[in-house]
């Protein structure tokens, strides 16, 4: 039961000093990680990063946390609860990835220029920014007829997929590091372990990872591969730069609108069911935020972060129960906001990057997603535990596909050369994953929703979902690798057979009634 109040929240609590750290270090991987992209990837001028990208990043996730401190704020006040816990948010690192590789690498190479590569990314975020928020009115609607195990599912298959492997494979990569920093955030926050004087685990991990880094170099062994040229590099990149209206290269980016929409709408749609559900992890943690307002600001700053010419969308993010589990409430959020600021308009990025290991960041990435994927089965009942199972194959059949794709890609080549039967012949379905992962977020809740509805013995409700299956396939939303009219017939005929076999079953079915199996053993014997 909620109650009004009218004690005002407190804005900042000892809690907040780890989650800052904690999730401060999350911002600063995904700022690293885009300022690397941008300059060894795209060959973007370094004062086009420093000068015009960073500084409007900066921008755009200030205002967000911000924001989202706010709206706890207000939940707060509201409630009278001291335990509220701003929803994280920033870049969305998919998109940052498919952003630079599926638009704005292509047309710089196409064009040999990577200026018109940011121009298409700022058009790619532009129209993003509109589905989005026209989405946030619907999404209110989604979040209610779609089961929990669904919703949770998929965000479970995306934090294991894309959230989890990379750093857990970064850390068995330079162990002495990576593995060390895991064990010290593993026990301050799963082992309940304080550090001398309070110290955050995320800041004693980092600080232990950068020791060990530095200090490999007295032995010749160069662990994370931190080196004093690049210290001393960076310094060229200090300044004060501050966000400037970037109207004309996002309009110079609609010559490139066909290749653009391909991507734009299906995957403003996934950030729209991601932030769905991301909304609904942070209901079951016990904090329920207004969708419609949630979803629509992520839209709005994004424009606004694009229209001072930052590509890279924003998004509400996976593990608001890990910040609040580890004591996070308001302050965290708004603490994040200014320092990131900061960072982007004074250059102090490019020191960064050139003082601290990834892989010394890494084990909190990995910390965030084994919370999401254990929540997804401890929030939801025991009986739906098959779905959220199911849940997690489309997102698993994406990663793989993006492995095998990235491999041939670096020997030159690519599926279709090798061969599909080649692949198939020892045991890589390449096919099967590009169907599978095509539009993974969606598939990964329509499947698991259809298989709760049927362990419920819901068979009406499970055949309206498969309908909307097929809908979304044919149109390629789902098991497709772009938008079009009939993109993937077979699959989207079988989810219509499927949807009428369950109208059937709905009709003239009989089954074992749910109370009888609960009365049975494992080998189905009376108990």
């Amino acid at each position: 039961m909620t109650a009004t109040t009218d004690t005002k929240p407190k804005i900042w609590t000892p809690g907040d000093w780890n989650a800052f750290f904690g999730f401060g270090t999350n911002i600063l991987v995904n700022l690293l990680t885009l300022t690397a992209l941008l300059r060894f990837v795209l060959k973007m001028p370094d004062d086009i990063v420093f000068g015009r990208i960073l500084p409007a990043t900066g921008l755009m996730l200030c205002m967000s946390t911000l924001y989202y401190a706010w709206l706890a704020y207000q939940l707060a006040k509201k409630t009278g609860r001291s335990d509220v816990c701003a929803l994280p948010s920033g870049i969305s690192v998919p998109h940052m990835f498919v952003v630079v590789f599926v638009i704005m690498l292509p047309i710089s190479l196409k064009t040999g220029d990577p200026i018109k590569g940011w121009e298409a990314g700022l058009t790619w975020v532009f129209i993003q920014s509109f589905v989005l928020m026209i989405g946030g009115f619907v999404a209110p609607i989604i979040r209610k007829i779609t089961p929990r195990a669904a919703l949770l599912g998929t965000l479970a298959g995306v934090s294991i997929s894309f959230i989890s492997m990379r750093p857990a494979l970064e850390m068995f990569s330079t162990p002495v590091i990576g593995v060390v920093c895991f064990a010290i955030i593993l026990l301050s926050w799963f082992g309940g372990v304080k550090y001398y004087k309070g110290i955050p685990a995320g800041l004693v991990a980092i600080a232990v990872g950068t020791i060990i880094a530095w200090g490999s170099n007295l032995f010749g062994l160069n662990y994370g591969g931190m080196t004093l040229a690049n210290l001393t590099g960076s310094f060229a990149n200090f300044g004060f730069s501050i966000p400037l209206p970037a109207f004309d290269h996002i309009f110079s980016g609609f010559e490139f609108l066909g290749v653009i929409l391909v991507t734009a709408i299906p995957f403003g749609i996934y950030d729209l069911v991601e932030a769905l559900d991301n909304v609904e992890s942070a209901s079951v943690a016990g904090d329920d935020f207004p969708t419609t307002r949630v979803l629509t600001a992520d839209g709005v700053v994004s424009l606004i972060g694009c229209c001072l010419g930052n590509p890279f969308i924003n998004a509400v993010y996976i593990g608001h129960p890990g910040w609040k589990s580890m004591g996070g409430r308001i302050g965290y959020s708004a603490a994040t906001g200014v320092v990131v600021i900061l960072f982007c308009t004074f250059g102090i990025i490019s020191l960064m990057s050139s003082i601290i290991p990834i892989v010394a960041i890494s084990p909190i990435l990995l910390y965030i997603g084994m919370l999401i994927g254990a929540q997804a089965f401890q929030e939801t009942p025991k009986s739906h535990a098959p779905a959220v199972v199911l849940a997690l194959t489309p997102h698993l059949a994406a990663w793989g596909k993006l492995l095998i794709d990235n491999s041939l890609g670096a020997a030159g080549t690519n599926a279709a050369a090798v061969g599909l039967d080649k692949l198939g012949q020892v045991g890589v379905l390449y096919h099967g994953l590009e169907v599978m992962g095509g539009g993974s977020i969606l598939s990964g809740v329509i499947l698991p929703a259809i298989a709760v509805f049927v362990i419920d013995r819901k068979f009406s409700t499970a055949s309206a979902f498969a309908f909307a299956g097929a809908l979304l396939t044919f149109f390629g939303l789902m098991h497709g690798e772009k938008i079009g009219f009939g993109e993937s017939p077979v699959v989207a005929a079988s989810y219509v057979l499927v949807a009428l076999v369950l109208a059937g079953c709905a009709k003239f079915a009989t089954f074992t009634p749910k109370a009888a199996e609960e009365d049975e053993d494992v080998h189905g014997e009376p108990a």
